[in-house]
């Protein structure tokens, strides 16, 4: 079993996601550990990119903020070092290709596996790109995982068969960012990923109250939130880890209800 299906193994997964620097480092590490110890099953590092086109204005203002504060991808390689002298849980990298390939895709994914990343998230990648960043994951034990979108349509159990770690499921089209409500039927996309995996799913864009955790967690295997940690990172700066475990601990309280 990889690392990361581990998160899943006592049943629906919480997982939080924040950028890396934003305001600084120190106050990444602070929020990964209460995260950690607030009921998180695995943890989405964001590697600050400056064009990252998944993202709302949210998740864009602190990667502008990061990038701006002199983070880099060796200091977030730095980062996770030190998060790994005591944090067990899963942590997956999210980026961009251009980060990856920059950095060069043999060297970053054995960075990952020495520093301790269980999995590479790269949303600007389609599926039938991937093997170009999948070959040097897999040399190196790192699970490339994938996504699945309202438009996967027909693409969904060919993305499922060949999914690693867990299927990142986007709720609704367009970027990321707090959602009033999510009107995409994923019930149904999830339908078609188990006939055809059992690799877990989880889904995130849009989620920041504990009800939508519960009703997502309710037809998956677990949610993922980013934006709203970000407001709090925005709001209390580097005072803010304290507020954003209180937050990951009522989450992951609505999304383990889910199991219930």
């Amino acid at each position: 079993m990889s690392n990361i299906k581990k998160a899943f193994a006592n049943g629906k997964a919480f997982i939080p996601f924040i950028t890396c620097g934003d305001p600084d480092l120190e106050t990444t590490a602070k929020a990964v550990r209460e995260m950690a110890k607030n009921g998180a099953a695995l943890v989405e590092l964001g590697i600050p990119f400056s064009d990252p086109t998944a993202e709302g204005p949210v998740i864009q203002g602190a990667n502008i903020r990061a990038l701006a504060g002199g983070v880099t991808t060796d200091k977030v390689f730095e980062l996770v070092c030190d998060l790994r002298k005591d944090v067990t849980i899963p942590m997956v990298f999210m980026t961009y290709a251009n980060v990856v390939y920059s950095y060069g895709t043999e060297r970053f994914m054995k960075r990952c596996r020495e520093t301790g990343i269980d999995g590479v998230i790269l949303p600007d990648v389609p599926f039938e790109e991937k093997e170009e960043f999948q070959a040097a994951a897999k040399e190196n034990e790192i699970d490339f995982i994938s996504l699945i979108a309202p438009t996967s349509s027909d693409r969904i159990s060919m993305i499922a068969k060949e999914a690693e770690g867990f299927i990142y499921v986007v709720s609704s089209l367009g970027v990321t960012g707090v959602r009033s409500e999510i009107r995409t039927n994923i019930a149904d996309i999830v339908k078609v990923i188990r006939e055809n995996t059992d690799t877990p799913c989880a889904v995130g864009f849009g989620i920041s109250k504990p009800e939508q955790a519960k009703a997502m967690a309710a037809v998956s295997d677990g949610a993922i939130v980013g934006s709203a940690i970000i407001r709090l990172l925005e709001q209390y700066g580097k005072d803010a880890a304290p507020f954003i475990g209180e937050y990951v601990k009522k989450m992951s309280e609505a999304v383990k209800q889910a199991d219930e």
